[in-house]
């Protein structure tokens, strides 16, 4: 039985933020620069090794130019 830690829910709001970097026209290094990070950290969140925490959703909405919203609709 294959069991995720994560919902769908949680699933798509991931789908949506590695969409709105994609619309943005932004690479995950590029991102990754804006969070003083290594571009691992934006590709772990996106495939979902890595939680996403609410500053974290904040800080990308402000990045990708997004409502907070649009990832959890």
């Amino acid at each position: 039985m294959n069991k995720s830690v994560y919902t769908k829910d949680y699933k798509e709001i991931i789908n949506r933020l590695k969409q709105a970097r994609i619309d943005a026209g932004l690479s995950q290094q590029a991102v990754a620069d804006k969070f003083n990070k290594p571009q691992s950290y934006i590709s772990k969140i996106e495939s979902g090794e890595r939680r996403l925490d609410v500053a974290e959703m904040k800080k990308f909405a402000k990045i990708y130019k997004k409502a907070v919203n649009y990832f959890i609709k």
